[in-house]
């Protein structure tokens, strides 16, 4: 028989489909560096090295799809995106490649997380169904799943499922240690206004 591929194959899943309600605006259309936030974290997720990137994209579609430059990602409309995080993550699982061994989860609207942040958790998992930042105040994304681990995330609803399956299955996790507190997210202006503040930018209109 011939031996198993001695390359991991990985593959990114960057949730971009939120409605943004919170925020009056599409979070992944706000100006962050000089282009879309939503593009930022694709140019972390392209760094990362990653064999397949898969981008769920749902609020707003059409003008994130214009807006957003989408190179060497795959894109998928996840038209349930009001049911949360969990809808995006099953509608993305239907073009992942049959060989991904692992899933890296991160989230579009966090542009903190670095690639040195996904290259550690991926060397720290060794073969753990599941691995997760555990950062100074406590765990965050990215998270790591194993191909094993796939039939479940299918079955996840929410906008919580992610983090109920950490719970249940409390004995397969790997928390890696990552230093500094968990990357913002943008769920209101004035958190957009934090991650801003944070990476030393202003807001520029179009």
């Amino acid at each position: 028989m011939p031996s198993p591929p001695a390359e991991t194959f990985v593959t990114g899943l960057v949730l971009g489909a939120g409605g943004s309600t919170r925020l009056g605006r599409p979070k992944q259309l706000l100006p962050y560096g000089g282009r879309p936030l939503l593009e930022h974290t694709l140019n972390t997720a392209r760094d990362c090295g990653f064999h397949q990137i898969v981008v769920p994209i749902g609020g707003a579609a059409a003008d994130v799809r214009e807006r957003v430059d989408f190179s060497g990602a795959e894109v998928v409309v996840n038209y349930a995106y009001g049911e949360g995080c969990s809808s995006s993550i099953a509608a993305a699982l239907g073009v992942v490649n049959r060989r991904c061994d692992v899933l890296v989860l991160l989230l579009g609207d966090q542009p903190g997380v670095t690639p040195e942040t996904v290259r550690a958790l991926l060397e720290a998992r060794g073969d753990a169904p599941l691995a997760v930042c555990r950062y100074e105040d406590g765990r965050g994304h990215p998270i790591a799943f194993a191909n094993n681990v796939f039939p479940q995330l299918a079955d996840l609803h929410g906008d919580k499922g992610v983090w109920r399956l950490l719970d249940e299955r409390a004995g397969d996790v790997v928390d890696v240690p990552i230093a500094g507190s968990v990357p913002l997210d943008v769920d209101t202006p004035e958190d957009y206004q934090a991650v801003l503040a944070q990476a030393g930018y202003t807001e520029v209109t179009a």
